[in-house]
């Protein structure tokens, strides 16, 4: 069990590293946040199964619908802001420029 906290530990950890470090491509900051998503997911999907209870089981689900609905915003705003700025870089993304 203690290997698969620390597989998940580091998932998350490598993907909040990619989200501050590889901030070029908005695509890039969805994928990593993505990945801190599915870790989450994944790591409460177990715990839920080890506590053996069946009230636990519907908040993976809970997770995995937000984790949708955010990919699918993320997507859109993506969409968005390619047709208005003509690319998803996000130095070009300032509020101020607009």
């Amino acid at each position: 069990m203690l290997s698969l906290l620390f597989a998940f530990t580091s998932a998350f950890a490598l993907s909040i590293m990619g989200l501050m470090l590889h901030r070029m491509h908005f695509l890039s900051a969805l994928l990593c946040l993505e990945g801190m998503m599915l870790s989450l997911f994944i790591a409460i999907s177990l715990w839920s199964t080890t506590t053996n209870t069946g009230s636990y089981f519907s908040i993976p689900m809970f997770l995995l619908t937000f984790s949708a609905c955010e990919a699918g915003t993320g997507l859109a705003l993506m969409v968005a802001t390619t047709r208005t700025h003509g690319t998803d870089h996000l130095k070009n993304l300032n509020l101020l420029q607009c």
